[in-house]
């Protein structure tokens, strides 16, 4: 993680926050909990040191825990805007929903009532994940409630926070096994009249099909029928897993069936390439048949690892529909830029257009440092 966003937790935040809970409960002891709240933040990673403000705040909060909930309750700020990704000032409320995570399971209700309130700020889709594996059924209807929530927030998390493959969180595993009580719950916010919403369970059909794509191919499929433009959207977003790994079913739900007489030829791609840098690969792909055909196009770069071998990595170009002999331009740019998510290495670097699946070369470029 970038230290921009583990510094956000240093000792000014702290004080903001003693501020905001003494300000809600004149007994909340704000020297002591700044004291120890601030000690020892330097060394310490964005998770760590939320955890560790979260543990200084139940030290400080009343020892009774629907006593503490009120004094958090009463602490919190404005209630957000849906934005995509977040911001960096509402994580201000992650050491809460970490209390509510690590504090709450014994007292449903008053949990419940808390991460309503804080995913209004920030998310609960951390901190919801524990009452589901502890409280599966009682939380399940919990959200089935929620799907009709007047918060977009709220109606958010009822997707983001039962996504069996969450990001940044323990998978869900009885989910993943049968994720039935998922797709239960995403069928009534298939419709949902934000995006923000929609997007969320787009991504969370697309954690599923990781684990059952039979499953994604069938309520992809049945989705699809009498669809809205809104909802094929949300479709095709999860699909983009499937489709990316070529899977035909998935492919013939957007349309795209097993291609047929197509061509494609590399007009631009630099022989050589310096780690650090980019590539920009122009190709062009072109329709043979006598038939007007829907064309899914992406670009494969096997990119080489440190033990000398080589894996795809696949990036989206475009979606095209190419009538009998018609010719399409297309160009993709590859940063070859070292990342804390994604290390590269010299070496030969295979490229090949992708089209519905179907792997068509376009050439090598050798990277070196």
């Amino acid at each position: 993680m970038a230290d921009p966003l583990k510094t956000f937790f240093d000792a000014r935040l702290v004080e903001r926050l003693a501020a905001s809970l003494h300000q809600a409960s004149p007994a909340f002891p704000r020297a002591t909990f700044l004291q120890e709240a601030a000690a020892g933040l330097d060394g310490r990673a964005l998770m760590d040191r939320a955890r560790h403000i979260g543990a200084a705040m139940h030290r400080a909060l009343p020892s009774d825990y629907p006593e503490a909930v009120d004094v958090l309750l009463r602490s919190l700020g404005p209630q957000a805007e849906p934005m995509e990704g977040g911001a960096m000032s509402s994580f201000f409320y992650l050491p809460h929903t970490l209390f509510v995570a690590e504090h709450g399971l014994a007292h449903f209700e008053d949990s419940m009532r808390a991460q309503h309130a804080l995913t209004q700020r920030f998310t609960a889709e951390f901190s919801i994940r524990p009452y589901l594996e502890q409280h599966t059924e009682q939380t399940l209807a919990r959200l089935r409630e929620w799907t009709k929530d007047p918060s977009v927030h709220v109606r958010r998390l009822v997707s983001e926070g039962t996504r069996p493959r969450l990001p940044w969180a323990s998978r869900l595993r009885a989910f993943q096994k049968d994720p039935a009580p998922v797709l239960a719950l995403l069928e009534r916010l298939k419709d949902d009249p934000e995006l923000y919403v929609r997007r969320s369970v787009a991504n969370n059909l697309n954690d599923i099909g990781k684990d059952h794509p039979a499953l994604l191919v069938q309520v992809a499929k049945a989705w699809m029928k009498d669809a809205t433009p809104e909802r094929a959207w949300l479709v095709r977003h999860a699909l983009r897993s499937s489709i990316k790994r070529g899977e035909p079913a998935a492919l013939e739900v957007v349309g795209a069936g097993r291609p047929s007489g197509i061509e494609a030829r590399v007009t631009k791609l630099p022989r050589r390439a310096a780690l650090g840098g980019t590539v920009e690969v122009h190709f062009e792909v072109t329709n043979r048949s006598k038939q007007r055909q829907t064309l899914v196009v992406d670009l494969a770069v096997h990119f080489q690892k440190a033990n000398g071998e080589a894996k795809p990595k696949v990036f989206k170009v475009r979606e095209l529909e190419l009538a009998p002999g018609q010719t399409e331009a297309l160009c993709k740019r590859v940063s070859f830029e070292q990342l804390t998510t994604r290390k590269h290495y010299p070496g030969p670097h295979r490229f090949e257009a992708l089209v519905n699946g179907q792997g068509l070369p376009l050439g090598v470029v050798e990277v070196s440092r």
